[in-house]
């Protein structure tokens, strides 16, 4: 037996880690270090987890280490912990897991390093080539071209957008005296400017986080009520003592203006972790986090696993997004894996919303968490007047009403800004015959396909399945109608009513390009723009002061849904998208177009405001036993064929058995049965008892491994799953 053996987590979907000897000569490595092994017939790049007195390996067949890539380890033992913890939690292969909290970079073998940021720009001799002439023989280096001469310089990232060969051509530019490559300087914070003066409730929020060691804070503010300067004032202290904050947002466009804001605000580094960044600069982020370079890390769900040399404070801005949740792979929830770490450190941790979700509402209902609040937003401004308007009376135009086109231009002439919200892409949700009542249906997915007017196209929201526009109906030759409306059918026709108003649309298809995003909203900003167009990507913490007049075009998507979240979603939504109106000085208004304006839900938002429909809701949840009065999980399946699939649900509901104080419901076909030519069906979990059901998952997921089927199947287990589908 060896004096030591080395458990690795190596990136596979294997549940499981593997074993190794240390390399003959030299020092064994640490846990935290990386190591390149021998797996299989080739390499792989792993993190060593453990160093074990044993192995339930025969000794002849382990093997030892190639090379330990690391000096000293670069994961810590709190980060190394609560990795385990995830694994073992969310029930997925610990390798994925560790290979989550490294660059990718790092998972490859790079050294853990900052590296030069270069960005490209063209010559005095590149501007004088004919792109007209040097496309018809090289469209690709035309492109390239074209891209430069719009720019001052362009980043790698954008370059690989257009061509995922760039680098190659680019060299070949360069040979050519078109192009060159120039060193990029990271931007440094500004002399930090003053803040405003805090209101009372400001300041006794605070006041109580940072008079607690772990302590999970909501803070529970109407939109506007300056959550954001609570974040800056505890973040401000947590520099001053020496400690460095990580803050998470939901969306990528959300990071751009909160990093501006703090560079002018804080006084140390702030860098960015997210998605929309180049495989360098967020390794150099990274690198800066871990080392203690940056004070401040702002970061989408996957920062939560970024390495912090002194980590004081945690901030979940909109803690009740969805997005926090991975919804593929490894599904963890960035938010509780937040709360999880900070109580692993003793330190705050802060839970930011107007709208917060029900977990974390009855959380601090029940004492768990502390509730603090921002009851007013702060001066002049206060929360917007909100109107229904009832389409049972008014006809639409174009998706339209005459109340709301009133409304807006009557804002627009007093020199507002206003925002249009639906929240669906596209021309239109279907091609509709209006003889026989055929469809345009994807034939992978049980869904329509949705018109997208400017490439002439259908498209598949859920699979991506595209194809030409028909013209006529197959099944009897009749010509197809255009039903329903999407923010690109909105945009031409809101175009049409007010053409002396710039406008500017935000949605998937319009932010595609790398940097999209932040031109529109600086359009939005400077005033430029006056009409705001877009889905829920514009209720998500932005704040636009000059913005009036908040129109909610379809309100009732999420009134008679079938998940059990689905009046939360809504409400949340709406009551996002609202916020926007108001912010600065002049007063907003809100306007609801609605078939359902008797309804229930819209009732209590409107009258009695969240917390109110909170408590009904909770009321209702808590007698239907739905989280957070339960605790579920949900074994998704999904194959070619229905047959083996409900074979292996049925088999792995027989090895559930009977446990104790855990009900199997299903299997049952997803809301969606068919995607992306695959069918799905899923088996629901649940108990009133979560040490129940954490006892109960890992041996039931031993024995589904274990299923001949199984290999057959796509699987996996979703705790605490966010959508039924």
């Amino acid at each position: 037996m060896p004096d030591k053996v080395l458990k690795v987590a190596i990136n596979t979907p294997l549940n499981r880690l593997f074993d190794y000897l240390p390399a003959s000569a030299g020092a064994p490595p640490k846990a935290g270090q990386r190591v390149r092994v021998p797996f299989g017939r080739r390499e792989q790049i792993g993190v060593v987890t453990e160093i074990a007195d044993k192995t339930d390996v025969p000794i002849n067949k382990l093997r030892a280490v190639h090379e330990i890539l690391d000096p000293e380890p670069l994961l810590d033992t709190s980060l190394m912990e609560l990795l385990r913890w995830a694994a073992a939690y969310y029930q997925h292969p610990p390798g994925e897991v560790f290979a989550a909290a490294l660059p990718a970079g790092l998972r490859h073998g790079g050294r853990a390093e900052s590296h030069q940021i270069f960005e490209w720009c063209i010559t005095a001799a590149g501007r004088e080539t004919n792109l007209a002439l040097l496309a018809k023989r090289a469209k690709v280096q035309a492109a390239l071209l074209e891209a430069l001469l719009t720019e001052d310089s362009v980043s790698e990232a954008t370059l690989r957008d257009i061509n995922a060969g760039w680098r190659k051509i680019m060299t070949n530019l360069v040979d050519k005296g078109w192009v060159e490559r120039i060193k990029v300087s990271e931007a440094d914070n500004v002399s930090p400017e003053s803040g405003p003066t805090p209101t009372d409730a400001q300041q006794t929020a605070v006041a109580a986080v940072a008079a607690t060691g772990f302590q999970p804070c909501l803070l529970e503010g109407v939109t506007g009520s300056g959550k954001t300067e609570v974040y800056l004032q505890l973040i401000e202290q947590q520099i001053y003592a020496g400690h460095q904050s990580l803050v998470l947002v939901p969306e990528i466009g959300l990071t751009p203006q909160l990093i501006e804001r703090f560079r002018h605000r804080v006084p140390g580094k702030v860098v960015a972790m997210h998605s929309g960044l180049t495989d360098t600069q967020r390794q150099n982020a990274w690198v800066a986090a871990r080392t203690g370079e940056a004070d401040v890390v702002i970061g989408t769900r996957s920062a939560i696993f970024c390495p912090l040399l002194r980590l004081g404070l945690i901030v979940i801005d909109e803690e009740h997004d969805n997005s926090y949740k991975q919804q593929d792979g490894f599904r963890y929830s960035a938010r509780d894996l937040a709360v999880y770490r900070a109580r692993q450190l003793d330190i705050p941790v802060i839970l930011g919303s107007a709208t917060p979700a029900f977990e974390t509402l009855n959380n601090a209902l029940e004492g768990r968490y502390r509730h603090l609040r921002l009851p007013a937003r702060p001066g002049a401004a206060r929360q917007p007047d909100m109107y229904t308007i009832d389409l049972r009376k008014h006809a639409l135009q174009e998706g339209l009403s005459a109340p709301l086109i009133q409304a807006m231009q009557r804002h627009l002439d007093a020199d507002g800004q206003v925002l249009v919200y639906l929240n669906r892409r596209g021309f239109a949700p279907t091609l509709l015959c209006p003889t026989c009542g055929t469809t345009e249906e994807c034939r992978r997915c049980d869904a329509r396909m949705v018109l997208h007017q400017t490439s002439n196209r259908l498209i598949c929201h859920h699979c991506g399945a595209e194809r030409p526009r028909p013209k006529t109906c197959g099944e009897c030759g009749q010509e197809l109608v255009a039903v329903g409306h999407g923010t690109e059918r909105l945009e031409q026709a809101i175009e049409k009513l007010f053409p002396a108003y710039p406008l500017v649309r935000i949605d998937r298809d319009t932010t595609r390009k790398r940097g999209s995003m932040e031109n529109m909203l600086n359009s939005i900003r400077s005033g430029e723009a006056r009409i705001l167009l877009g889905t829920q990507m514009l209720t998500k913490g932005h704040d636009f002061p000059n913005v009036t007049c908040v129109s909610i075009i379809d309100s009732d998507q999420g009134l008679f849904g079938t998940d059990f979240r689905s009046s939360e979603k809504l409400a949340q939504s709406m009551l996002q998208v609202a916020g926007r109106a108001g912010r600065g000085n002049r007063p907003g208004e809100v306007w609801i177009q609605t078939w359902y304006p008797d309804h229930p839900l819209l009732q209590t938002l409107l009258h009695e405001g969240y917390d109110a429909f909170a408590t009904e809701a909770l009321a209702q949840r808590r007698a239907a036993l739905w989280p957070p009065f339960s605790h579920i999980a949900l074994l998704r399946a999904e194959a070619p064929k229905r047959e083996p699939l409900y074979q292996f649900l049925e088999q792995a509901r027989q090895l559930a058995g009977t446990p104790a104080n855990v009900q199997l419901l299903g299997p049952a076909s997803s809301p969606m049965e068919k995607r992306s030519g695959r069918f799905r069906a899923q088996l629901l979990v649940q108990s009133a008892d979560r040490g129940a059901l954490r006892v109960f998952l890992p041996g039931w997921r031993y024995a589904i491994e274990n299923i001949s089927e199984a290999r057959k199947i796509r699987w996996s287990i979703d705790i605490d799953p966010i959508e039924l589908f």
